[in-house]
């Protein structure tokens, strides 16, 4: 899966120099042709989907395929509109302004994606909404500018909405400002293909962990807070592919990263012995 940024306002940045390469994404419906359709009528689209369901490499595919920059931000709960938009700094001496990630997208055009989005601070939303509706523009304050988003901005959120509470939700007014598209695991067959193209493990030998996968995401909300990712299944055939005994890859990459609890962690691998036979 493709990384996010981390920092606080840091946003990776792609499209300058030669054109990257397409990343590799499997469609499993008509989420490709939405996401086109978004950006060719200049409209904010909302992605809900479980942790590790190849949102951000979907959205990394698209912008390739559309050949515009992409800025990722990886929200959490210290995130500010001011990390977003930008702030002024000191450097040499100067009080310098300094743009956000989305403020550069608004800028160059590009598409800004804000990964799992209601982790950050409600004064965020606030700034998205002037660039979700009719207007399309971003007020700075801070310099008094106000600007308008040229047709290739797009702006694209996501939310796993497993982990929606009351505290941590998007407001109805906000969530009406976007298309929405609803973002789950592959199918069997296809999430096999998908591990091996990722992880160079034979196809036939990514079927049954897929198969495993299926068997322990049943169990989310019984034992489980979230089931196994399509990026687990990766690093656990990319283990295996590398040389590792399969129950070790097993254990490390979709057993361990799901619970603590010892007597979970058993049954887990219970499971995975009934599984896999």
């Amino acid at each position: 899966m493709s990384s996010a940024a981390q920092g606080r306002g840091e946003g990776t940045h792609e499209g300058k120099g030669m054109a990257p390469a397409i990343p590799y994404y499997a469609p499993t419906g008509e989420e490709c042709t939405l996401f086109e359709q978004a950006f060719r009528n200049h409209l904010p689209l909302l992605i809900k989907g479980p942790t590790g369901c190849g949102k951000t490499r979907f959205v990394a595919h698209m912008a390739a395929r559309l050949g515009r920059p992409l800025y990722t931000v990886a929200c959490h709960d210290d995130l500010t509109a001011a990390d977003l938009t930008g702030r002024y700094l000191l450097k040499g001496g100067d009080t310098v302004w300094t743009d956000g990630p989305l403020t550069r997208a608004v800028r160059e055009g590009a598409i800004c994606y804000l990964d799992e989005v209601v982790e950050a601070r409600k004064d965020v939303t606030v700034v998205l909404h002037p660039l979700t509706d009719h207007r399309r523009v971003l007020p700075l304050e801070r310099t008094g500018e106000l600007l308008e988003a040229p047709p290739g901005f797009m702006l694209v959120v996501s939310y796993n909405p497993g982990y929606q509470n009351v505290l941590k939700g998007l407001k109805p007014s906000t969530r009406q400002r976007f298309l929405g598209l609803d973002f789950g695991f592959p199918p069997p067959e296809a999430e096999a293909s998908i591990v091996a193209q990722e992880s160079g493990l034979p196809r036939d030998r990514c079927v049954p962990l897929v198969r495993l996968a299926n068997a322990l995401r049943d169990l989310k909300g019984q034992d489980l807070e979230e089931g196994v990712s399509t990026r687990l299944l990766v690093y656990c055939a990319a283990l295996i592919a590398a040389g590792m005994k399969p129950a070790q890859a097993i254990r490390a990459a979709m057993i361990e990263p799901l619970t603590d609890e010892p007597d979970v962690r058993q049954a887990l691998l219970r499971v995975a012995e009934i599984t896999l036979g």
